[in-house]
């Protein structure tokens, strides 16, 4: 016994230095993040029409320079449209996150999986049948938006029970959807009229410039009282990784942490594209940047993930409004057209390591 004791005092000091390099490592990845992110938000408020240096924008936001034309740019129009990409960007980053550990799954996002799709066909159905809806169709379409976001979940959910909820009756019960929810708003698209049809291709687009303050705290509230709770299971999906088998003999209710995650990512991704249309790649790529930065410990890959997403977004409102000088480029497009090319890298870099 004494013999030995040496050997396992040094195996233990070797893992806590280990893992106290892994967690420096992790800390300053998180300091990097948010470094970007604040580079990013102050990019985004001083792009636009109106070129502002970034100093003019700082002194704008902490009060030191008074400019009643420039305060008027910063804090009316630019500054919510900054903020909700930063907001939007985090929530479909951490759904994306939590979609593809529950379902263990790297293609699975709110996106791929008909989420975002119930969302269109929600907004699409009141601009082109709601002309006579009782409340104004700036609010109703993003009403309608949520409304089919949680019912896509809810039925991807339904499907999936139908055979045990696994995880893979899930992802073909939400490509599914998908694909109905596609070809309901073709449809819808065929019937609509000139007007209509010019307003549901522009909401699918995707535009944060529909951003305003009360839209901002209504998706801010919700998003704040949501991502806690999910977080709280941020253990339970750790072990999920491992397998469904593996978690449930660690004590994990694996049924039960699902069906917390679907409604989860119902509710945050519903309320993320109310407001904004639909924006694709960023649920799908911000997890994989987490998880190969912070790797696998919940803990740190839903926070990092939320940080990468909302980065991802930030960058492309800037690109959005840079790539062409005088006008606003629907950033729907521009995710897809960073997305895709890295998404690609992603998979390159790390087709030698096993989801």
């Amino acid at each position: 016994m004494n013999a030995g004791a040496p050997a396992f005092a040094a195996t233990a000091a070797e893992a806590q230095a280990a893992w106290g390099r892994l967690a420096a490592r992790r800390t300053a990845m998180l300091a990097a993040g948010l470094l970007a992110l604040g580079v990013t938000l102050i990019a985004d408020i001083a792009t636009g029409p109106a070129m502002l240096r970034p100093g003019v924008v700082a002194a704008s936001l902490f009060g030191t320079v008074r400019d009643p034309m420039v305060d008027a740019i910063v804090w009316t129009i630019r500054l919510p449209v900054a903020l909700m990409a930063l907001l939007v960007g985090a929530a479909l980053g951490l759904t994306g996150a939590v979609m593809q550990t529950i379902l263990n799954n790297p293609l699975a996002s709110s996106y791929t999986l008909g989420v975002s799709a119930g969302a269109g066909f929600g907004a699409a159905l009141v601009i082109v049948l709601g002309a006579g809806l009782p409340i104004a169709e700036a609010y109703a379409v993003p009403a309608s938006a949520f409304l089919f976001a949680g019912l896509a979940c809810m039925a991807v959910w339904a499907l999936g029970g139908l055979r045990g909820a696994t995880a893979e009756t899930l992802v073909l019960a939400g490509i599914a959807l998908m694909f109905l929810f596609q070809a309901l708003l073709a449809l819808l698209q065929f019937v609509a009229s000139p007007e209509a049809l010019q307003q549901v291709v522009f909401w699918l687009f995707g535009s944060l410039q529909r951003a305003t303050w009360p839209k901002l705290g209504l998706v801010a509230a919700v998003l704040a009282v949501a991502t806690p709770l999910m977080l709280r299971d941020a253990w339970a999906l750790t072990a999920m990784r491992l397998g469904d088998e593996r978690a449930a003999a660690l004590g994990v209710k694996v049924r039960a942490v699902r069906l917390r995650g679907f409604v989860f990512v119902s509710v945050a991704t519903g309320v993320a594209v109310a407001f904004v249309g639909t924006i694709g790649f960023v649920g799908l790529v911000a997890p994989h940047v987490a998880r190969m930065l912070l790797g696998e410990d919940q803990r740190v890959l839903l926070p990092g993930a939320a940080l990468a997403g909302a980065v991802l977004l930030s960058a492309a409102s800037v690109a959005s409004k840079t790539v062409s000088p005088g006008a606003l480029f629907p950033i729907g497009i521009v995710t897809a057209l960073i997305g895709v090319p890295f998404f690609a890298w992603l998979i390159l870099a790390s087709r030698r390591r096993h989801w």
